[in-house]
């Protein structure tokens, strides 16, 4: 039985879900959400602030400041309270409402962008509030998930090498795009330790991270409206980019059968599917990354009406049949 005196100690590594009875193929599925900050930005937040500790960056008194959708946010809002630092998070109005609660009763501040720039888009008004706020006050420390080393890191110290020693056939490997911290530490590592392991990128249509047009995006997680400064296609076999809808209806399907995943998720799983169905005769050892849970998106991939109203009634079909199957 594990003992810790601070959230950030815990994390389970080594818990996967065998896809094959959901999708018809052998998906090992690797659950990062089962720590205190409920995803795997936990280890990116953990070395990002270890670092900036140890360099002498963040002092006490030192306030937090970070451009974050949502979950990276929970887990600097976790480790903030627990090492006596305040913190900031600057999202826009696609962060879902329970992770904006969470973040606030963690004791943070959340700053909501509401209005996209007209180049950067979201993101890029995002960078520009945060700049702002650096500005005003020399307290302020901006960790930059998007540009600190740190983010991918910690994947490549940590969660590559831990599927590594899980599976020692692996033959493909799946990973969502979003800042790419995880993609770009976990492909990293298998490119010099095991090179011929495929490396599969994920992303959201409408995203610019691969240099395919910007479209609407309504889901937190994946994609971005600027291209990534992490982002090294060398290390990249493949990408491919998964529409909302059908995030919405993998995420769907996985939660009748008992598994309630987060958006990253279902787009992650969706584009696997669609890869395995071309490439897997039942010989292949995939793996693939879940970032967290499904909890904080109850009021938007998993509520019908906001499906509807954005995505059509055709979508929302798949959350009517999800309402209907846990309600009986």
């Amino acid at each position: 039985m594990p003992i810790i005196s601070a959230p950030e100690q815990h994390n389970e590594d080594q818990l996967y879900v065998d896809l094959h009875s959901v999708i018809g193929h052998s998906l090992y599925l690797k659950c990062e959400g089962f720590n205190f900050a409920g995803s795997i930005k936990l280890k990116a937040a953990t070395e990002m602030v270890e670092a900036a500790e140890r360099d002498g960056t963040l002092v006490p008194g030192s306030i937090l400041v970070e451009s974050s959708s949502g979950n990276l946010g929970v887990a600097l809002s976790m480790i903030a309270a627990s090492r006596g630092y305040g913190f900031v998070c600057v999202t826009d109005s696609r962060c879902n409402l329970a992770t904006r609660q969470m973040m606030e009763a963690l004791g943070a501040q959340v700053h909501t962008i509401t209005e996209a720039h007209p180049i950067g888009g979201l993101l890029g008004a995002r960078f520009n509030h945060v700049r702002a706020l650096c500005a005003s006050d020399p307290r302020y420390v901006w960790l930059d998930q998007h540009t600190n080393p740190n983010n991918w890191r910690s994947h490549y110290n940590r969660t590559a090498p831990a599927i590594a020693e899980e599976f020692p056939n692996l033959d493909v490997l799946f990973v969502g795009a979003g800042t790419t911290g995880t993609l770009m530490g976990c492909a990293r590592w298998f490119k010099q330790h095991r090179p011929t392991v495929r490396i599969v990128a994920v992303d959201s249509v409408g995203s610019v991270t691969f240099g395919t047009p910007a479209a609407r995006r309504m889901i937190p997680g994946l994609g971005t409206s600027v291209r990534p400064a992490h982002l090294d296609e060398s290390f990249i076999d493949e990408v491919i980019h998964v529409e909302e809808a059908d995030t919405i209806r993998t995420c769907h399907h996985l939660a009748r059968k008992g598994f309630l995943f987060g958006g990253s998720t279902g787009t992650v799983v969706s584009g696997a599917k669609t890869w395995l169905d071309s490439h897997d005769m039942g010989t292949l050892t995939a793996a693939a990354l879940a970032p967290d849970l499904g909890e904080r998106y109850l009021d938007t991939i998993y509520q019908p009406n906001w499906v509807q109203d954005l995505y059509g009634a055709d979508v929302a079909s798949s959350a009517q049949l999800t309402t209907r199957a846990q309600a009986a």
